[in-house]
């Protein structure tokens, strides 16, 4: 049995036997000592609780009668709504002592659990009125100290019953570590008037001290109250207002009801919220796993939402200089000011505005967006988005919820941005000249984002495209990319100087088929780079070639001997070639033509001419991509033979 279904069973059987008033003049003939009850059928629990409090006041004396020692009764079964009790003991004893002993059992549990619930002393001072000092629920990782009042009077056609029960250093947990508490301390007080079939009700909790896990919200300060009032009424429970107050939160207003299982004509009202604690305490353990479960988040917020018929029919989130930054790295955006109406019957307009922030790395500038949303689905004609001195620019945006999932849609195009600012914000080497995009269609569906046509991008004066382009949970924690790259035309003079590699002079083409990255690093591809078709000026310098000859390791050299080197500093060439087959992190390597030795990398022509041979074919793709940075940091000690 779970520790808080032992909570729920024992305590609905002692307060329940609060409620059946015991006059004295009932009882005064009694004479007891070491009186014994036993009720051994669950029709007659409620007469032994009769009994048991008619014995009491004989004890305290409201009527004069004979001395009572102590009272004892005993149950084999004991029945309740919540759950049934075995093996029940009850003793009052002369100073008013009172202890309940048994086993318990919530109605879903298979187990019983041995339970104890007592008073140090449990008095009447007044008709009406019962007090339990010092008491203890004690059952399998439970520790429940309390005090318990409750008083009971007659009001015009009904009865008002008062209660205040305050819990001191309580502490709990369940087998299996879903709820726990430790060193809690809070009051909670009520208020009910029985008329006819209605109740009317006042409530006031108030945590005081001590922490709370119940999963998934972990709550580690107190200080947090609700003060609620409303009604019962033939199965509907009716909340009038509700204000809870949330320690380093804020406070929100509640009103609404419950109608046989479900929530209706539900009103929220929650103004001046303090992010930076919301998020951890209440949001982020309901985003786990997703895109938005490591944020951090300063700024405040109000919320306005309305319920009816167990269903969301309207919000307004509002948010004030917000900042939004993922501790992963993929995005931040400051400054955010929004006004997100939504309503289940009638369109609306979404304003959202930030002043700067990033994704992916890459810098955003100030914008402002405005969107259609009607009901589940949201459009705009066009966004701009600026991006350093460029802009992204998007159209046809459309998204829509359906299926409990997202689906969307847009077009852009990257207004040229300057590479040496882009290049410095990535972390990348110093590139020049601008880069400029064309987008088609993208669409994203059950959390996959594929392009429909080819991405174009103009880089290092030549043309880059982009087919096939797939993923999945593009902003999940572990991103998976497909694609195949076409390179046309690349100026290797200026990739080679951006990656300080050694100057080459010439054209390179390349494709890169069948690339899957995980996590954004690759684990296949089929790659070939080589020189492109045509007549230009094709030179490699000296430099270069003893770093095309270091990335193959010991086994690769250069078809010359090492002193002629020495007396020139840049070769023509005819070819260059580089291919990579990875697999397993492994690059199966090959070049432009083989021969019984290897593969030729450089083929050399004219005068002077050099040719670098490779002779590992297979390297692990760790090992290579560790040596490009010994290379590109100017740190390789290349073998020339």
């Amino acid at each position: 049995m779970s520790p808080l279904s032992a909570i729920v069973v024992i305590a609905t059987f002692l307060p329940g036997c609060f409620l059946n008033r015991v006059d004295a003049q009932d009882v005064s003939g009694l004479v007891f000592s070491q009186a014994f009850l036993d009720c051994r059928a669950t029709h007659f629990v409620n007469a032994c609780l009769i009994t048991l409090f008619a014995c009491w006041a004989l004890v305290l004396g409201i009527t004069p009668a004979y001395a009572v020692s102590s009272i004892s009764i005993e149950a084999d079964k004991v029945e309740l709504e919540a759950g049934n009790i075995r093996n029940l003991k009850a003793q009052f004893d002369l100073d008013g002592k009172v202890s309940l002993q048994g086993q318990v059992k919530a109605r879903d549990d298979q187990q019983w659990t041995e339970a104890s619930l007592g008073c140090t002393a449990l008095m009447s001072p007044r008709r009406g009125h019962w007090r339990c000092q010092d008491g203890k629920l004690a059952a399998q990782n439970i520790q429940l100290p309390f005090s318990f009042e409750l008083t009971q009077t007659r009001v015009e056609n009904g009865e008002r019953y008062s209660a205040l029960l305050d819990i001191k250093q309580a502490s709990f947990s369940d087998a299996a570590g879903l709820r726990a508490g430790e060193k809690l301390t809070a009051s909670l007080g009520f208020d009910v008037v029985h008329k006819k079939q209605q109740w009317q009700w006042q409530a006031k909790l108030d945590w005081k001290n001590g922490e709370l896990f119940w999963q998934p919200f972990y709550f580690p300060d107190a200080g947090h109250q609700l003060v609620a009032n409303g009604s019962w009424d033939d199965g509907v429970l009716t909340v009038s207002q509700a204000d809870l107050s949330l320690n380093k939160v804020g406070s929100a207003k509640l009103s609404g009801k419950w109608i046989h299982g479900q929530l209706d004509d539900v009103q929220l009202n929650a103004d001046d919220l303090n992010i930076a604690a919301l998020y951890p305490l209440l949001l982020q353990p309901m985003l786990e796993n997703t895109a938005l479960d490591k944020l951090e988040l300063e700024g405040r917020a109000s919320l306005k939402l309305t319920v009816a018929h167990g269903e969301l029919r309207s919000f307004l989130l509002d948010l004030k200089d917000a900042d939004v930054e993922d501790q992963n790295g993929r995005f931040t955006l400051y400054k955010i000011n929004t006004r997100i109406p939504w309503s289940y019957d009638d369109p609306q307009v979404m304003q959202l505005a930030y002043e700067s922030g990033h994704l992916l790395k890459i810098p955003l500038g100030q914008a402002s967006i405005m969107a259609d949303v009607d009901r589940y689905s949201v459009t705009t004609s066009q966004l701009y988005l600026p991006i350093l001195d460029g802009a992204l620019s998007l159209t046809d945006v459309s998204a829509a919820r359906v299926g409990g999932s997202w689906h969307w849609h847009l077009r852009a195009n990257l207004v040229p941005i300057s590479m040496p600012e882009l290049s410095h914000a990535l972390g990348w080497p110093r590139m020049e000249g601008k880069v400029a995009a064309a987008i088609p269609m993208v669409t994203y569906s059950g959390g996959n984002l594929v392009a429909d046509g080819d991405l174009l991008f103009q880089l290092f004066n030549g043309n880059i495209s982009v087919s096939g382009l797939n993923m999945q949970t593009p902003l999940g924690l572990g991103p998976r990319l497909n694609a195949h790259v076409t390179m046309r035309q690349l100026d290797l003079g200026d990739i080679t100087r951006t990656f300080s590699f050694g100057a080459i002079e010439g054209k390179l083409d390349g494709d890169v088929q069948n690339l899957e990255l995980s996590n954004w690093q690759p684990v296949k591809f089929d790659a070939s780079l080589r020189s492109s078709p045509g007549n230009y000026r094709k030179k490699i310098s000296q430099r270069a070639v003893e770093n095309i000859t270091s990335l193959g390791g010991a086994g690769a050299a250069a078809a010359i001997q090492r002193s002629v080197l020495r007396f020139f500093s840049e070769f023509n060439y005819k070819q260059i070639g580089w291919k990579c087959q990875l697999r397993n992190d492994v690059c199966q390597m090959s070049g432009v033509e083989y021969t019984p030795q290897g593969y030729v990398i450089v083929k050399g022509s004219g005068i002077p001419a050099i040719t670098v041979m490779g002779y590992n074919h297979n390297v692990g793709w760790s090992d290579l991509l560790a040596r490009l940075k010994r290379v590109t940091e100017g740190n390789s000690k290349p073998v020339i033979k």
